[in-house]
C-alpha cells in the first residue's frame, strides 16, 4: 500500500489524500490515467507512457499539467517516498475541479494524483505458469477506447462478471461479433499454423504500451504476426491464447467460456514471449537507472 500519495503538486500521507468534490474525474469521468511498471525502483517504459498520456490529454483538450520532464520527477519521487521496487504507479490526470455544468469550464487547472502499489512479482509468475480462465463478455464500452480514460464502469462490469464465474479477464465482444481486447489487457492468439494475431489498432482498442513491447520483440524473433480482427471461435480453435498488459505482462489463457484452449495448459509460445518481455523490461529498469540509453527492440 502506498504511504505517500502525490495530489495536486503536494506529497501527503495515503489516509489525508484528498481530490476536490467538484473534481470532474469524479463527476463526469473527465480524465485520463496511465498504470507503469516498476522494477528496481525505476519506471518500465516510462517514455511511452507519458507519450500515450500527452496524446490523450490533447484528445480530450486537457491542458498538459507540467512538462514531460517535470512529470517524471514527480512519478520517481513518489516511487522514492514509497521505497516501491517491484511494482506499479498510478497517475491521473483530470480537468480540473469547477462548478458542475457539462462545458468545459475555462481558466481551471488540471488535478494530478500519483499513487503506487507494490507487487510479489514472483507471485505474478507463479500465475502466468499456471495461466488463467477467460469468459466472453459484450463490448458496452464508449467509441474511443483508444483513449485510456477514467470512465471504467463497462470495463469493471466486464471484470466483475470474469470474477464471479472464478475467471482471471474478460474478452469484449464487438456488436460485429468480434473480440476487440480484454477488460484490462490486449488480447491475442496463436493460430494452428503458429500465426501471432492480435486486433489492429483503431478507436476500438487502446494501444497497449506492452502490447507495442511484444509485436517488437515478435518481430525480432521472426515471428509471423498478423494485426486484424478475430471472432471467438478462433480462440476456440487456436493453439494459445494469451493478454498483455503493465501488471500481467504476458498472461496465458486457458480456457474461454470453460472450453478448453489448445491443451489447457500455458502455451510454448506465450512462455517465450513472456521470457522475453521480462528480459527487456529488465534492461529497461537497469538502463533507467544507469542512464546508459538502453534502447527498446525496433517498433516500441
Amino acid at each position: 500500500m502506498s504511504r505517500v500519495v502525490y495530489v495536486n503538486g503536494r506529497y501527503m500521507p495515503y489516509a489525508k489524500a484528498a481530490v476536490h468534490v467538484e473534481d470532474r474525474g469524479f463527476q463526469f469521468a473527465d480524465g485520463i490515467y496511465e498504470v507503469i511498471a516498476i522494477l528496481g525502483g525505476r519506471l518500465v517504459d516510462g517514455a511511452g507512457h507519458l507519450q500515450r498520456l500527452e496524446r490523450n490529454l490533447d484528445e480530450l483538450r486537457i491542458a498538459h499539467p507540467m512538462s514531460r520532464a517535470a512529470l517524471l520527477v514527480v512519478l520517481n519521487e513518489t516511487i522514492r517516498r514509497n521505497r516501491v521496487q517491484d511494482g506499479s504507479i498510478y497517475l491521473q490526470i483530470t480537468r480540473g475541479a469547477a462548478r458542475r455544468d457539462f462545458p468545459f469550464p475555462a481558466g481551471i487547472r488540471p488535478s494530478v494524483v500519483a499513487i503506487t502499489r507494490a507487487v510479489d512479482m514472483e507471485r505474478v509468475a507463479a500465475k502466468a505458469a499456471q495461466g488463467g480462465a477467460a469468459i466472453l463478455a459484450p463490448d458496452q464500452r464508449w467509441a474511443r477506447c483508444d483513449i485510456k480514460t477514467v470512465a471504467l464502469l463497462p470495463a469493471a462490469l466486464a471484470k466483475q462478471a470474469a470474477r464471479e464465474q472464478g475467471a482471471f479477464e474478460a474478452f469484449l465482444v464487438d456488436r460485429d461479433g468480434f473480440i476487440t481486447e480484454g477488460s484490462s489487457s490486449n488480447a491475442w492468439i496463436v493460430t494452428k499454423d503458429g500465426v501471432l494475431v492480435t486486433r489492429d489498432l483503431g478507436l476500438s482498442i487502446l494501444s497497449g504500451i506492452t502490447r507495442g513491447a511484444i509485436l517488437a520483440l515478435a518481430e525480432a524473433e521472426g515471428l509471423r504476426v498478423e494485426e486484424r480482427r478475430f471472432r471467438p471461435e478462433e480462440v476456440f480453435a487456436a493453439r494459445e491464447a494469451f493478454t498483455t498488459s503493465t501488471t500481467a505482462f504476458v498472461m496465458p489463457i486457458t480456457s474461454l467460456d470453460g472450453r478448453p484452449i489448445g491443451n489447457a495448459a500455458p502455451g510454448l509460445l506465450a512462455t517465450k514471449l513472456r521470457a522475453l518481455y521480462a528480459a527487456y523490461a529488465e534492461s529497461e529498469a537497469r538502463g533507467a537507472r544507469s542512464g546508459s540509453g538502453y534502447r527498446a527492440p525496433s517498433g516500441l
